[in-house]
């Protein structure tokens, strides 16, 4: 893409949206525990990391490409993101953030997210509502 379509207006418009739109269905792919973990890294990421369009857009199609490999070389989700997930999340967010403030209660919902993902994984999800 040239400097000029970058800077466009249509850029603007419709680059990023093809782009969401190409990460969305590349998540849509995964198995459901990947996909959950993907989609509960994902909530953390957008609430609680700040970063500009190009990175934000980055970042997720990097944590895409993790996710995909991990499928392919038959990795679980704990072996991703270790047994704790807010260090894993803040730790990958760092290349691509300047940081920022994560209540407690985010940290806490991706660590349960996360558990309920490998759970899935293994069977042993809790079935309570």
């Amino acid at each position: 893409m040239s400097d000029a379509e970058k800077s466009g207006f249509l850029a603007k418009l419709i680059g990023p949206k093809k782009r969401w739109r190409a990460y969305k269905a590349r998540v849509k792919e995964l198995p459901e525990s990947h996909r959950t973990a993907v989609e509960a890294i994902e909530r953390y990421l957008m609430h609680f990391v700040p970063t500009d369009g190009d990175s934000a857009e980055s970042m997720f199609e990097d944590l895409a490409d993790l996710f995909e490999q991990a499928v392919a070389g038959g990795t679980p989700i704990r072996e991703i993101v270790g047994e704790n997930p807010v260090e894993f999340v803040e730790t990958f967010a760092q290349n691509y953030s300047e940081g920022g403030y994560v209540p407690a209660r985010a940290r806490k919902q991706l660590a349960d997210d996360i558990e309920r993902a490998a759970g899935y994984e293994t069977g042993t999800e809790d079935q309570t509502v």
